[in-house]
Protein backbone atom coordinates (compact mmCIF):
# COMPACT_ATOMS: atom_id res chain seq x y z
CA UNK A 1 0.00 0.00 0.00
CA UNK A 2 1.58 3.05 -1.09
CA UNK A 3 1.33 6.17 1.40
CA UNK A 4 2.29 9.57 1.15
CA UNK A 5 2.51 11.54 3.93
CA UNK A 6 3.10 15.51 3.98
CA UNK A 7 4.34 17.29 6.82
CA UNK A 8 5.74 21.01 8.08
CA UNK A 9 2.73 23.37 7.28
CA UNK A 10 2.03 26.35 9.33
CA UNK A 11 1.36 29.67 9.99
CA UNK A 12 3.85 32.47 9.16
CA UNK A 13 4.46 35.60 8.35
CA UNK A 14 4.92 37.24 4.65
CA UNK A 15 8.63 37.38 3.82
CA UNK A 16 9.15 34.15 6.17
CA UNK A 17 10.60 30.40 5.08
CA UNK A 18 9.22 27.19 5.36
CA UNK A 19 9.62 23.72 4.08
CA UNK A 20 7.45 21.20 4.29
CA UNK A 21 8.24 17.52 3.88
CA UNK A 22 6.56 14.18 2.00
CA UNK A 23 7.66 10.69 3.19
CA UNK A 24 6.73 8.04 0.88
CA UNK A 25 6.37 4.29 1.58
CA UNK A 26 4.89 1.55 -0.12
CA UNK A 27 7.33 2.57 -3.51
CA UNK A 28 10.51 3.82 -4.59
CA UNK A 29 11.16 7.62 -4.69
CA UNK A 30 14.17 6.65 -7.56
CA UNK A 31 11.77 5.42 -9.75
CA UNK A 32 9.42 7.91 -9.38
CA UNK A 33 8.85 11.25 -9.88
CA UNK A 34 7.75 13.53 -7.02
CA UNK A 35 5.29 16.81 -7.34
CA UNK A 36 4.23 19.30 -5.22
CA UNK A 37 1.00 21.61 -6.12
CA UNK A 38 -1.47 23.64 -3.91
CA UNK A 39 -4.95 24.48 -3.75
CA UNK A 40 -6.16 28.20 -2.70
CA UNK A 41 -9.19 28.76 -1.23
CA UNK A 42 -11.82 28.60 -3.95
CA UNK A 43 -9.37 27.71 -6.47
CA UNK A 44 -8.05 24.44 -8.74
CA UNK A 45 -5.23 22.53 -7.22
CA UNK A 46 -2.04 23.72 -9.11
CA UNK A 47 1.35 22.82 -10.16
CA UNK A 48 3.86 24.11 -8.04
CA UNK A 49 7.51 21.98 -8.31
CA UNK A 50 8.58 18.51 -9.88
CA UNK A 51 11.63 16.88 -9.06
CA UNK A 52 13.13 13.65 -11.43
CA UNK A 53 13.73 10.09 -10.50
CA UNK A 54 17.17 10.74 -10.36
CA UNK A 55 17.08 14.48 -8.43
CA UNK A 56 18.86 15.68 -11.03
CA UNK A 57 16.39 17.79 -12.85
CA UNK A 58 13.86 20.54 -11.12
CA UNK A 59 10.58 22.31 -12.78
CA UNK A 60 9.04 25.49 -11.20
CA UNK A 61 6.04 27.07 -11.61
CA UNK A 62 6.84 30.92 -12.46
CA UNK A 63 5.53 31.77 -9.04
CA UNK A 64 7.75 29.02 -7.42
CA UNK A 65 11.03 30.23 -9.44
CA UNK A 66 13.82 31.18 -7.31
CA UNK A 67 11.61 31.37 -3.92
CA UNK A 68 10.92 27.77 -3.76
CA UNK A 69 13.79 24.75 -4.21
CA UNK A 70 12.80 21.11 -4.31
CA UNK A 71 14.51 18.47 -3.09
CA UNK A 72 14.46 14.34 -2.48
CA UNK A 73 16.64 11.84 -0.52
CA UNK A 74 15.83 8.09 -2.79
CA UNK A 75 17.48 6.63 0.07
CA UNK A 76 15.38 7.77 2.32
CA UNK A 77 12.07 7.75 0.12
CA UNK A 78 11.70 11.52 1.59
CA UNK A 79 11.21 14.74 -0.58
CA UNK A 80 10.90 18.88 0.89
CA UNK A 81 9.88 21.64 -0.31
CA UNK A 82 11.76 24.85 0.87
CA UNK A 83 9.84 27.97 0.29
CA UNK A 84 11.40 31.16 0.97
CA UNK A 85 9.96 34.82 0.98
CA UNK A 86 6.41 33.81 1.41
CA UNK A 87 3.74 35.79 0.39
CA UNK A 88 0.09 35.47 1.25
CA UNK A 89 -0.66 34.38 -2.08
CA UNK A 90 1.02 31.71 -1.59
CA UNK A 91 -1.79 30.89 1.29
CA UNK A 92 -2.59 26.94 -0.13
CA UNK A 93 -3.07 23.45 1.19
CA UNK A 94 0.54 21.77 -0.06
CA UNK A 95 0.07 18.56 -1.56
CA UNK A 96 3.05 15.80 -2.45
CA UNK A 97 2.22 13.67 -5.69
CA UNK A 98 4.30 10.78 -7.00
CA UNK A 99 4.33 9.02 -9.95
CA UNK A 100 6.57 6.20 -11.80
CA UNK A 101 5.43 7.13 -15.75
CA UNK A 102 6.03 11.07 -16.29
CA UNK A 103 7.73 13.18 -18.53
CA UNK A 104 8.88 16.58 -18.91
CA UNK A 105 5.08 16.82 -21.68
CA UNK A 106 3.23 15.31 -18.68
CA UNK A 107 4.82 16.91 -15.59
CA UNK A 108 2.71 19.54 -14.92
CA UNK A 109 -0.51 18.37 -15.19
CA UNK A 110 -2.28 17.54 -12.04
CA UNK A 111 -4.12 14.10 -13.54
CA UNK A 112 -0.59 12.39 -14.44
CA UNK A 113 -0.04 11.33 -10.75
CA UNK A 114 -1.38 8.70 -9.42
CA UNK A 115 -0.39 9.02 -5.75
CA UNK A 116 -0.79 11.86 -3.56
CA UNK A 117 -0.82 12.68 0.09
CA UNK A 118 -3.57 14.27 2.05
CA UNK A 119 -1.72 17.81 2.06
CA UNK A 120 -0.69 20.07 4.33
CA UNK A 121 -1.96 23.98 5.37
CA UNK A 122 0.33 26.69 4.34
CA UNK A 123 -0.99 29.91 6.01
CA UNK A 124 1.31 33.26 5.25
CA UNK A 125 -0.25 36.64 7.23
CA UNK A 126 0.53 39.72 5.61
Amino acid sequence: QVQLVESGGGLVQAGDSLSVSCAASGLAFSRHYMAWFRQAPGKAREFVAVISYSGRNTYYSNSAEGRFTIAKDNAKNTGVLQMNNLQPEDTAIYYCAADADITTATMRREGSYRYWGQGTQVTVSS
